[in-house]
């Protein structure tokens, strides 16, 4: 798979789960395949235990023949994915171990394994001061997604768990993006995409405060005021707090005239 150019061959997990080769895209049809699936690409690379994989498809309560069910299933879900996606291609992908299973996907054939890499990039060009080179492997980074993780998967307490965690790295990927542009000086560019996210994210007093430190370096001063104002009231009405320190000293430097340079 290419970091830039698309996704050719693997698994991706950065919103429905897909499994891809070449122009060919098979979307798992069982519920149970489609959660073992999901919970091999999640824990890729490691061996996912038999009693785990166990507490995902019956939630705590497994009838007595769960762990031969399993067995069953890892062995449909390998001859759909072989006749789906060729047999050449998925041979070996699933490995059985002592334990349970484990999904074995080839360098660049996981797309959670390439934004990873890229976020880990942009990461390092960021601490070298690189902040457009760093702003590019954001992009692609996230480029990567198309909707919540896992978005079609009827997710069980433990694949929930995992999936939490990498909506959790997106969420520092985009304020690793938003650090990197506002460095760059573009503000203005930064406002729609941060009206956005403080939608998406409204208890994120990060975001907020980007946006109106990103309002008030636009000029825009009196959208700066109403956006600390909006964040205040969703503060109060969904937990009762006052807004950060970060926020109020932003308020305080905006109404004191502070320069937006």
């Amino acid at each position: 798979m290419s970091d830039i150019r698309g996704f050719t061959a693997g698994f991706r997990i950065l919103g429905p789960l897909e499994g891809h080769y070449g122009p060919a895209v098979h979307r798992p049809r069982g519920p149970k395949v489609r959660n073992l699936l999901a919970l091999l690409a999640v824990r890729a690379h490691d061996i996912v235990e038999v009693d785990t994989l166990v507490e995902e498809l019956w939630d705590g309560s497994p009838p007595s023949t769960a762990v031969s069910t399993v067995r069953t299933h890892v062995y449909h879900l390998r001859q759909e994915l072989e006749r789906a996606l060729g047999a050449e291609a998925m041979r070996g992908v699933i490995s059985t171990e002592a334990t349970g299973y484990s999904l074995r996907p080839a360098p660049g054939q996981l797309d959670f394994d390439v934004f990873t890499r890229l976020y880990g990039q942009g990461r390092a060009e960021m601490r070298a001061g690189n902040r457009e080179s760093a702003l590019q492997r954001f992009d692609a980074a996230l480029g990567l997604w198309r909707g919540r993780t896992l978005a079609d998967v009827a997710q069980g307490r433990v694949l929930a768990g995992h999936a939490a965690r990498i909506e959790e790295l997106r969420v520092r990927a985009q304020e690793s993006r938003i650090e990197a542009a506002m460095g760059l000086g573009r503000h203005r560019e930064l406002v729609p995409e941060l009206r956005r996210l403080v939608a998406t994210h409204p208890l994120n007093e990060w975001m907020h405060a980007r946006l109106i430190d990103a309002l008030h370096r636009s000029g825009r001063r009196g959208d700066a005021l109403r956006a600390f104002h909006d964040v205040r009231t969703v503060l109060a009405r969904e937990l009762g707090l006052e807004p950060s320190e970060d926020l109020r000293q932003l308020q305080h430097h905006i109404l004191a005239g502070g320069s937006a340079a």
